[in-house]
């Protein structure tokens, strides 16, 4: 698998602009969802078009725009397992802890069908990812990292960004805790790592390292 070519496709969600990632290894018909946004119909298009079938659905955190095609998704395979960090589980099935109650709405995602935590690796359509536990953006926000793969590939959630870092003033937030996540947790994987983000286009690790005014080489860090 060192070497297998992945398709990583991005599908972006109107309203808060949020990357969808679908992610298939070639010579396969299952895929990975990652982040499920608003519009999953847009995702089914997709799916149905290429022919693939999601043999998970993976989120990063359980904040609204990443969890709102949740629903959708398990309706049409409800065999599909549904994945997320251990801490931000009970988010799925609260719109106050989601966020969608501040936008008067009541978003509500079926429950995680697995839990995860830090160093576990998950093997689904192909992928072996390791789970790194990235708080910061959101308490129980987790990344999903593909190390196998060549460059190694990270679906990064919320915390890093192209020239960016994900929010961390929200009700569990906090810049430490990013800050930390980042170096600790992503900084440390090699510089030509690509990093799929919930928002914004893709980046590398080296990239980020060099120029991020947040957490770069100019950036003040105290860790």
């Amino acid at each position: 698998m060192a070497h297998a070519h992945a398709t990583i496709l991005s599908i972006l969600s109107a309203g808060f602009e949020e990357n969808t990632y679908l992610a298939q290894l070639e010579g396969r018909v299952d895929c990975l969802v990652v982040d499920p946004g608003l519009e999953p119909g847009k995702i089914f298009d997709v799916l149905d078009g290429r022919g693939w079938t999601p043999a998970a659905i993976l989120c990063t955190h359980g904040h609204a725009d990443h969890i709102a095609g949740n629903t959708a998704l398990k309706q049409r395979w409800p065999d599909c397992p549904l994945v997320i960090g251990a801490e931000d589980a009970g988010k799925l099935t609260d719109p106050a802890g989601n966020l969608s109650a501040g936008y008067g709405l009541s978003l509500y995602s079926p429950p995680a069908d697995r839990t995860v935590e830090e160093g576990e690796v998950l093997e689904y359509a192909g992928f072996r990812l390791e789970v790194r536990d990235t708080p910061g953006h959101s308490s129980g926000h987790v990344v999903f990292v593909a190390l196998d793969l060549k460059p190694v590939q990270v679906f990064g959630g919320d915390v890093l960004f192209a020239g960016s870092v994900g929010r961390f003033d929200l009700p569990d937030g906090s810049f430490a805790e990013l800050k930390r996540s980042i170096y600790n947790k992503l900084f440390v994987l090699p510089d030509d790592t690509l990093v799929f983000p919930g928002h914004g286009p893709a980046t590398t690790i080296g990239e980020e390292k060099r120029d991020n005014p947040f957490v770069g080489l100019d950036a003040d860090f105290e860790g």
